[in-house]
């Protein structure tokens, strides 16, 4: 946690505030997004992209990966990112260091763990959590959802003597994992899919499934940033939630040829494979609001952890209006 916030600070103190939205010159309101990492997990806000609904909106998304939601709320705080894309945690970090200004939630896309677990073995038809005991997996950063969501699986199946491998930076995991280093590894997609294809490791369990719904990626911007863009905020899920829906009725293969925009160097086939696991464990929030049971459930889940400063009201960080709005006029 000093590590965390002591990104946050650094960052805040060092970078000059930036612009909150440009004027892009074909009269587009450019957004600054900032995403926590690359994955067909994130459909629909590609699909907002490449099918134009952004643009309908009068927007441009400027597109970049933090590597992790530490760097992406840094880059909040620092206003070189507009919105970020991440776990919900990071605003909780940031509230317990007592920033003034709020980082808000306004949007949430996936309620579920979207990482799938990789084995080198391949034994998904003989695979139980148990097996992981004595195991080590590389799950994420400490502190992270995803590492956290893991270890809470772990200890609803009772699996004990497991070693959760922190040391490795989370946009170098498989990397890490495919050059040797631990049992298991959680990966999304379309790596994973990318990584079976080539018989380099084997896919034994979807995460979300075992993990149940939670918080698990949000929009998250300054309270203030907010305030003074509202117009924007709506634009944005409005566009968000058209993709929403196109995600989840349209063919895989369909929806793969919009997505290969956004993923170069990944088969159109392999694409459609991802969209299918990914709408098989109900990835996506419909009405892109956050509820208070999960919520709670995320903060069991970092509390489990150790990672949690303090108990928080879910109003404090979640505001579900612009959500809602957008929603109701689009029904």
């Amino acid at each position: 946690m000093k590590k965390i916030l002591a990104i946050f600070g650094a960052a805040i103190l060092a970078l000059l505030p930036l612009s909150a939205c440009g004027e892009h010159s074909d009269g587009l309101t450019t957004v600054r997004l900032n995403e926590v990492t690359h994955s067909v997990f994130y459909a629909p806000m590609y699909l907002a992209d490449s099918l134009g609904y952004f643009e309908e909106e009068g927007l441009k998304i400027e597109l970049t990966n933090g590597g992790g939601a530490d760097k992406v709320m840094a880059a909040v705080l620092s206003n070189s990112a507009d919105i970020g894309f991440c776990g919900p945690e990071a605003a909780f970090y940031v509230a317990s260091g007592g920033t003034s200004d709020v980082p808000i939630v306004f949007g949430q896309l996936t309620h579920r763990d979207g990482s799938f677990l990789l084995s080198r073995k391949d034994e998904a038809d003989t695979f139980a959590w148990t097996d992981l005991a004595g195991k080590q997996i590389l799950a994420g950063r400490r502190g992270g959802v995803p590492a956290m969501t893991f270890e809470y699986i772990l200890k609803e199946q009772g699996v004990e003597d497991y070693t959760l491998n922190f040391d490795v930076e989370f946009n170098n995991m498989t990397a890490a994992f495919l050059e040797g280093t631990a049992d298991y590894c959680t990966v999304f997609e379309p790596t994973a899919s990318d990584i079976e294809a080539q018989g380099k490791g084997f896919i034994v369990a979807a995460v979300g499934e075992a993990s149940g719904e939670v918080p698990y990626t949000s929009f998250i911007a300054k309270k203030s940033w907010i305030n003074a863009h509202e117009d924007t905020v709506k634009g944005f899920l409005r566009a968000l939630l058209k993709a929403v829906d196109y995600a989840q009725t349209k063919s895989y293969e369909d929806i793969a040829g919009h997505l290969v925009k956004h993923f170069a160097d990944t088969s159109a086939a392999s694409l459609a494979t991802s969209v299918k696991n990914y709408r098989a464990i109900d990835a996506w929030v419909t009405d892109m609001t956050m509820t208070e049971a999960s919520f709670t459930r995320l903060q069991d889940i970092m509390d489990a952890a150790g990672q949690l400063p303090s108990r928080v009201d879910f109003g404090f960080f979640v505001d579900n209006s612009y959500a809602r709005e957008v929603y109701a006029s689009l029904k």
